[in-house]
């Protein structure tokens, strides 16, 4: 019998459906008809389009800034992650917001803000110019507007987690003689290893399918500092669409396999 708090088994139903349909509309069919679109005239082409030279560099281009970057977030997402959930200091409310402010913040605005600071005309620019540093239009700058856009995700996957667990282990660690890295060695990175991992991989999606920060930095130089958003943009309005579906498969592909890991991780 069903209870007066339990919605009808229709609606329950009909709810399960209508949420199918709008993942099938907006997430599956999308994903197809790009996979579709990349094998339209069979696989030679996409692979062809895959061998180009200018394809492999933004290749090898993302590969590298994910790489940096995304290392480079770890280290200090932890780092954070631990002083806010592990201290009390003046500033705490105040470094909490900043980890969030590339939520806030455009894509565009930040890779702007790179701009004005390191380019040409900015307020850096000349300093670096006259020592031969090149930052905006260059590697760089890239991995600077990615690292900004990507660092919130390690630190606010694993703040939840510190928090909740609490100082106590830490405490007692420190009361048995243990230094501030063996601490963090053999009582708080273990506990929350699989929440680290979690955030590295959705960090490493979002740096590798970056748009709107490294399109102001990069320059769109092609074969040099077009990562592989950028490439398939390039591709798509020289009406090459089979080339900039291939590419954008390649990188859907990356995408689909993080999640995987992802969701493995969140099993284990």
């Amino acid at each position: 019998m069903r209870r007066p708090t339990e919605e009808p088994a229709w609606l329950r139903w009909l709810l399960c459906l209508l949420a199918v349909a709008v993942l099938g509309v907006f997430l599956v069919l999308p994903l197809a008809a790009v996979f579709a679109e990349a094998f339209r005239r069979g696989v030679a082409p996409a692979l062809a389009a895959l061998g180009d030279p200018d394809a492999l560099a933004a290749i090898r281009l993302t590969l590298l800034v994910a790489a940096i970057a995304v290392p480079v977030n770890l280290v200090g997402g932890v780092a954070a992650a631990w002083a806010i959930a592990k201290f009390d200091f003046p500033g705490r409310r105040l470094l909490t917001t900043l980890i969030e402010l590339p939520f806030s913040v455009s894509p565009v605005i930040s890779g702007l803000v790179y701009v004005l600071v390191f380019g040409a005309q900015g307020w850096l620019g000349p300093w670096l110019e006259e020592r031969g540093i090149q930052v905006v239009f260059a590697l760089p700058g890239l991995v600077l507007a990615t690292i900004f856009v990507t660092f919130p995700f390690v630190a606010r996957t694993v703040i939840p987690l510190m928090q909740e667990q609490g100082r106590t282990e830490e405490e007692a660690a420190a009361t048995l003689g243990a230094g501030g890295w063996r601490m963090a060695w053999h009582v708080t990175l273990p506990n929350i290893r699989w929440a680290l991992l979690s955030g590295v991989l959705l960090c490493n999606a979002r740096a590798m399918g970056e748009f709107g920060a490294v399109s102001v930095v990069s320059g769109h130089v092609r074969g040099e500092t077009n990562t592989m958003p950028l490439h398939i943009e390039i591709l798509y309005n020289e009406y090459q669409f089979v080339a900039a579906f291939a590419v954008a498969g390649l990188l859907a592909l990356l995408a689909l396999l993080t999640l995987a890991a992802k969701s493995l991780l969140e099993r284990a």
